[in-house]
């Protein structure tokens, strides 16, 4: 079997059974191209074989191209995967890839914004468009991430058929897995006045949110939008559509909500991906206090 076979073989196990993001299987075909490139053997026995030191080995080519811990992180957790899969396919029950710890990699804290500054946004970004239906439309989607905590795929994979008419919406998340966000009033408004000022025809199984010539509207164009409004309303680079799901999940926390029911709103498979907010919620409030009571200069 060849490499290109092996490849394809993967792409369409993550893509079709395991249902993974394009990014992700993007991400991981690319991690495995990779290795298959370096390795004599390509028949599943043989990948299913592969060892710690084999997969230590393709990280130290990794790092020598400048790899970062992160990045270094993805791609081990991809190769590892990738041997499960190859386990699989040779006919080995309960496959067990190698075990190899991946670097530590820091956690950066998430940056939200005020809500001062999502209201912010969201205005700058419907009052600047090039048509007023365009406005609407973005102004649309950043209501939904950081009224509902929607991802900014989730928000632009919804078609005509969720129009949140009622206070409640069914989103896919990541892993196919589906969740009930509710809508808030000001939320639903904004999606149905975009719906009613769109051009084009929105169909049931069409793409709720269109481009300017009528297509599914793309993640890049909302991130050029809210790049143009944070600079005009001076705002900093950490000001992005995803902030605003941040900022979701930290006022939520802020005005009480549990770590749970907060897992559930955002879609999180780990309790740990939600822990982070308890931190962000204690840097928020602490820079406030310190901005409220300044200490005296000697």
């Amino acid at each position: 079997m060849s490499a290109s076979d092996v490849a394809a073989e993967w792409e369409a196990h993550l893509a079709l059974a395991k249902r993974r993001s394009p990014h992700t299987v993007r991400a991981y075909v690319a991690a495995a191209r990779r290795w298959l490139a370096h390795l004599p053997a390509t028949d599943w026995s043989a990948l299913a074989r592969l060892e710690a030191r084999d997969l230590r080995r393709q990280l130290a080519r990794r790092r020598a191209d400048g790899l970062s811990n992160a990045s270094a992180a993805r791609e081990l957790s991809a190769l590892k995967a990738f041997i499960a899969f190859a386990a699989e396919r040779a006919g080995e029950e309960d496959p067990a890839p190698p075990r190899l710890r991946g670097p530590k990699v820091k956690r950066g804290i998430p940056r939200p914004v005020t809500p001062d500054e999502a209201e912010g946004l969201a205005a700058e970004v419907a009052s600047t468009a090039r048509e007023d239906w365009q406005g609407l439309r973005d102004q649309a989607v950043l209501l939904l991430l950081y009224g509902a905590g929607l991802r900014i795929s989730e928000a632009l994979s919804l078609t005509g058929d969720d129009l949140p008419q009622a206070d409640r919406l069914t989103i896919t998340g990541k892993g196919s897995k589906q969740r009930v966000v509710p809508i808030m009033p000001i939320v639903r408004d904004a999606v149905e006045v975009y719906a009613e000022a769109c051009p084009h025809e929105l169909t049931k199984d069409g793409a709720l949110f269109r481009g300017a010539r009528g297509g599914p509207l793309g993640q890049g164009a909302v991130q050029k939008a809210v790049a143009r409004a944070r600079t005009a309303l001076g705002l900093p680079a950490t000001a992005t559509p995803h902030a605003l799901r941040h900022s979701f999940a930290t006022h939520l926390l802020g005005e009480g909500a549990d770590l749970r029911s907060l897992q559930e709103l955002l879609g999180h498979a780990s309790l740990a991906s939600t822990q982070i907010y308890t931190q962000v919620d204690a840097k928020t409030l602490l820079d406030t206090y310190r901005n409220a009571h300044p200490r005296e200069q000697d």
